[in-house]
Formats: C-alpha cells, sequence, structure tokens
C-alpha cells in the first residue's frame, strides 16, 4: 500500500492510516511524498508508532521524502490465545500498580502504569489483524488457534474491552497526580475492596474465556451486578472522611474501578454467546 503525504498532514492522520493498512492485512506499507521532504515531526511519530504499537513492524528504508514498513510477521508464530494472554496479564498488572500508587501516592508508579498502555495497544491490534485475516481465510482461522469465524467476531468485542480495562488503569494512574497528599485510610481500604473484587471478576471472566466455561461465564455476569452497590458505599464514605479538593479525583478513581468491573462482565456475556452450544440439547 503507499500513502502520500505532505507536510500539511497532521502526524496523527498519517498514523491512523498506517494502522488501518496494518489492520487490513498489509505487509509492505510505503510512505511517501511528491517533492517535498517527510517533516521530522512526521518521520517521528511514524518510528514511535512502528516501535510502540504495531508487532512484527520494521522500517526496512528511510529516506528524506520515502519510509517504508515491513510487517515480517506469520500467523502461527503468535496465536490470538498467547496475544489475548499476555493483554490480559498486563492490563491487571496496570489495575495493581494503579492501586499501589494511590494507596503510597506513588506518582512515579503511576506513570509508569499510563506508559505501559501501549503494550496493550499493541497487542490489541496485532489481535484484530489476525481476527481479519481469519475471516477471509479458513487456514489462516486453524493457524491461530479458533475454530470458526463466529469466534473471531466474540475474539473481537473481548479484545475491545480488555483495551478498555487497561484505559480505566490508566485513567485511575492519571487521577491521582491531582492529589497532593494520601487519602484516609478506611476510604483507600473501601477502594481496594473494590477493587480486589473488579480484579477476581475480570480474572474469571477469561478465565471462561479460555475453559470455553458457560457456567462460570454466567456467574460471573450476575457477581458483578453487584458492583454498583459498592461503588454507592464508596461514594458516601469518601463525602465523609475526605477534604473536598480530593473528592473529584477519588470518585473518578472509583467510577473507573467499576467500569473494570463492568467491562469484565462484557466479556463473559460473549463467552456465554460463543458456548451456548454447550447448554442446550440437540
Amino acid at each position: 500500500a503507499i500513502i502520500t503525504v505532505s507536510q500539511k498532514d497532521d502526524p496523527n492522520t498519517i498514523m491512523r492510516k498506517i494502522v488501518a493498512l496494518y489492520l487490513v492485512g498489509y505487509s509492505f506499507i510505503r510512505i511517501k511524498t511528491k517533492d517535498e521532504r517527510i517533516t521530522s515531526l512526521q518521520r517521528s511519530s511514524i518510528k514511535d508508532l512502528t516501535r510502540k504499537k504495531l508487532v512484527g513492524t520494521e522500517i526496512i528504508s528511510d529516506s528524506p521524502n520515502e519510509m517504508k514498513l515491513q510487517i515480517l510477521l506469520s500467523y502461527p508464530e503468535l496465536s490470538v490465545e498467547s496475544a489475548m494472554r499476555r493483554m490480559c496479564f498486563i492490563a491487571t498488572s496496570m489495575h495493581e500498580d494503579s492501586m499501589q500508587a494511590l494507596r503510597d501516592l506513588n506518582k512515579k508508579l503511576a506513570q509508569d502504569v499510563i506508559a505501559l498502555d501501549d503494550e496493550v495497544d499493541r497487542f490489541s491490534l496485532y489481535i484484530i489483524r489476525q481476527l481479519k485475516a481469519a475471516v477471509q481465510n479458513e487456514r489462516i482461522l486453524k493457524d491461530i488457534g479458533l475454530s470458526n469465524p463466529r469466534d473471531c467476531l466474540g475474539y473481537r468485542v473481548i479484545t475491545k474491552s480488555v483495551e478498555r480495562i487497561a484505559d480505566h488503569a490508566v485513567k485511575i494512574a492519571e487521577n491521582i497526580f491531582p492529589l497532593n497528599e494520601r487519602i484516609n485510610d478506611s476510604v483507600f481500604q473501601k477502594i481496594h475492596e473494590i477493587s480486589s473484587f473488579a480484579r477476581s471478576v475480570f480474572d474469571d471472566s477469561i478465565k471462561s474465556l479460555y475453559k470455553k466455561d458457560y457456567l462460570l461465564a454466567d456467574s460471573v455476569v450476575a457477581k458483578a451486578k453487584t458492583i454498583a452497590s459498592m461503588e454507592n458505599e464508596a461514594t458516601r464514605l469518601i463525602a465523609r472522611k475526605l477534604e473536598t479538593t480530593q473528592m473529584s479525583s477519588v470518585r473518578m478513581i472509583v467510577e473507573s474501578v467499576r467500569r473494570t468491573a463492568e467491562y469484565a462482565s462484557d466479556i463473559a456475556e460473549i463467552v456465554l454467546n460463543l458456548n451456548v452450544n454447550t447448554m442446550v440439547e440437540a
């Protein structure tokens, strides 16, 4: 694929085109200009995108008015399941670290959580690329470890939910920066309790996916419904215990923890759809 750019083009627009071409399966992407140079900002943005977010992609040629990218991976090297496991592990670690950063008011750790989001995005884009290819080619479908095209749609939605869980870990980390002192211990313990609950819901939703366990997925959906009442309890405690300057950020943190459990429930609902045939008689 060839993308022709000018110096007036926003680097973000160019990057979105590259990502779109990566996702639909191109192996070579050429970015070129007509008569002018690629700007230094455009060039550095393309390099950062390639390094941080596009698995298996290398810059094989870099000249003043042209850059060539090659995607060097083959499908069996990293199955969708392996990529998903890695993505989930990173998202869980991000959530745990954001809670630790909140407890200790460790803004350096909060910054590390934010930086990890690029890793989640890398695996998300890779999985979507594989799924798009698998829908069109049954051999690729088997190679990446899925059994039928319906699985591709389910995994696509699950990938987006895991990505959103990581995004909320980032939001938790971002809301630590406005805080100037550690929050009240009882408030933190309540938030940590809800966080542990949300993480266990997420863990079980992913376990139900890999085990193809309809009953476990069903229990996850039921369990996740209690998160709203837990959030309400925390909100009342925040109103009683925290300074006005802390309330807004901490409420946003609690909301992100709740959203984590809700996205985990969304994953479990997809698992129900993927495995409902195991619960009915032919």
